[in-house]
């Protein structure tokens, strides 16, 4: 008895992986998307908003930026030769001292042209990083905290506690002094101004304040700072350029 052939059924593509779970992941976990990847952009965006969470770790119910985040992406915005400029953008309200000044000091050492952009805040440890970058905006509403340094939670009263603070925080006033075209003089005065701060001493800088004290370059929004830094990036090409004709 002859028997017929089945038919095969239809082969259908099996479904394609949603990509956008990947990325959705990506900003729950880091707060942003893997931006050199983007098509025709060689620039990295690295954002630090909120508090910037250092040795200890914050309540969930608090916006953080992680430093342990940021170290391993600036190390890879180095290594990658598909990179040729780093923009940040903060909005912070400070944090750790320590992680804050590490960021700053990896900022600092990077190789390729980078920019910072403060927006609606970059206040206490936020400035050494603002500062940071080859160049830095500020926008015209955006302000800046300047304050002592100080400690929270347990505090044990001896002079080696208060010698300890002292250091940390000459330096942070190192850092800012010779990462900006602000004096020492002047960044002591702002620190440690009265009456400017309710219930502390303080200053807070608003924009163009912060331009006119050599804190900040230049006052501006993100299109400036974008110029800006493709600007830079045109530099460090005919730089490199020159350097292998010679």
């Amino acid at each position: 008895m002859d028997q017929t052939p089945e038919t095969e059924a239809p082969q259908t593509d099996a479904p394609k992986k949603d990509d956008s779970s990947g990325l959705i992941q990506k900003i729950q976990s880091l707060g942003q998307t893997n931006v050199p990847t983007m098509e025709g952009s060689s620039i990295h965006c690295l954002t630090i908003v909120g508090q910037i969470e250092g040795h200890m770790q914050l309540p969930p119910n608090n916006k953080a930026t992680k430093y342990e985040h940021l170290i391993p992406q600036l190390v890879a915005i180095e290594q990658n030769h598909k990179i040729e400029g780093l923009l940040v953008i903060l909005n912070t309200v400070g944090g750790d001292v320590e992680a804050g000044l590490a960021i700053s000091e990896m900022i600092a050492s990077l190789s390729k042209p980078s920019v910072s952009l403060v927006l609606g805040g970059g206040h206490s440890i936020g400035v050494p990083i603002a500062v940071s970058a080859d160049y830095s905006f500020i926008a015209p509403t955006a302000t800046m905290t300047i304050h002592p340094v100080r400690l929270t939670g347990l505090v044990i009263g001896v002079p080696q506690t208060f010698e300890y603070l002292d250091k940390m925080q000459d330096r942070v006033i190192s850092f800012v002094t010779s990462h900006s075209e602000i004096t020492e003089e002047r960044f002591k005065e702002l620190m440690f101004s009265k009456g400017n701060l309710t219930r502390d001493i303080g200053t807070n800088v608003i924009g163009t304040d912060a331009v006119s004290d050599g804190l900040i370059n230049e006052v501006g929004g993100v299109g400036q700072a974008i110029k800006k830094l493709n600007e830079l990036i045109d530099a460090n090409k005919k730089d490199e350029d020159k350097g292998l004709t010679q």
